[in-house]
């Protein structure tokens, strides 16, 4: 009886482990993505990867992928094709790419004449240009209007049907919203402004829509974020000025993530692409609001 359960103890045990390292190997799974490098980032060790379908994890998209190695990043140039893997961390959340290898390599600048006016891409502190936009009322807005306030900006069009992307951004700007509602001078002194790059699709109304929706159909709301379309001379503007990279593909449009801060006197205070929180977004807004406000007389 005593060997007996030993037996069963022993398997027990064998059992766990194989369980534990299972689970493992799944969290620590890994994708192969191939594709095209579109742009890179030194100071957030990011590349911004047009790649195709990733077989049992997501169709074909423009996003930004993080590299630990800066090196690799540093060798890597726009135009550059690219195989690597995809690894996790604890969560889909934490992701990366490692052992990037290339495929096919482009021209280095030194092969090639550089732009007479490359586009320049703001960096926290520069100013940020004027830009005309038509909001989900078909007025006439401009992100000098908000001067004097912290502008919270992000990119999306409206029939984006992957949840990680222009859903998300949707629904944690709608927490950044209700959570500042609740303190009035935070209310007050910030604004929210998403931008839709599909002004073919995206016409006012289907902005109204689409806005309603994430207000809880509280049409005030919009006196506080602004759902609004660039022309697309003007969103190409845009776009090369926060850094966004998008273009049409079949019915949909490849996209990267991008979430700006304006300082309420018109400088770039903060971006972010992939890696952020609601309540980070909503904590940096309020304090970036709140630094420009004088105090109140006692």
């Amino acid at each position: 009886m005593h060997l007996e359960n030993s037996y069963r103890l022993a398997t027990v045990f064998v059992l766990l482990l194989l369980l534990s390292a299972s689970l493992a190997c799944d969290r620590h799974r890994k994708y192969v993505v191939q594709g095209e490098v579109i742009a890179k980032n030194l100071n957030t060790s990011e590349i911004t990867l047009k790649h195709a379908d990733i077989p049992g994890f997501m169709p074909a998209m423009t996003m930004p992928y993080r590299i630990k190695d800066p090196a690799v990043v540093r060798e890597l140039q726009p135009g550059d094709t690219i195989a690597a893997d995809l690894a996790f961390g604890q969560d889909r959340s934490d992701y990366w790419l490692e052992d990037v290898r290339i495929t096919a390599q482009a021209p280095r600048p030194q092969d090639k004449p550089a732009l007479a006016n490359p586009p320049q891409m703001l960096l926290p502190g520069d100013r940020v240009p004027d830009a005309t936009l038509t909001n989900q009322d078909g007025k006439t807005i401009h992100l000098s209007d908000f001067a004097g306030k912290a502008l919270l900006v992000t990119f999306i069009y409206t029939r984006c049907p992957m949840p990680e992307f222009c859903p998300r951004l949707s629904s944690q700007f709608a927490k950044v919203n209700e959570e500042l509602k609740k303190t009035p001078a935070d209310y007050n002194q910030t604004h929210l402004l998403t931008i839709s790059f599909d002004p073919k699709y995206d016409k006012p109304a289907v902005l109204r829509e689409y806005g309603l929706h994430y207000l809880q159909g509280d049409a005030g709301g919009f006196s506080h974020w602004d759902f609004a379309v660039a022309k697309p001379a003007e969103m190409q503007r845009l776009a090369e000025t926060f850094g966004l990279h998008y273009e049409g593909q079949d019915d949909q449009i490849v996209h990267s993530m991008r979430v700006a801060l304006i300082a309420p006197d018109g400088t770039a205070a903060k971006f972010w692409t992939t890696e952020w929180t609601w309540d980070e977004l909503f904590a940096t807004t309020r304090n970036v609001a709140r630094s420009a406000t004088p105090p109140s007389p006692h």
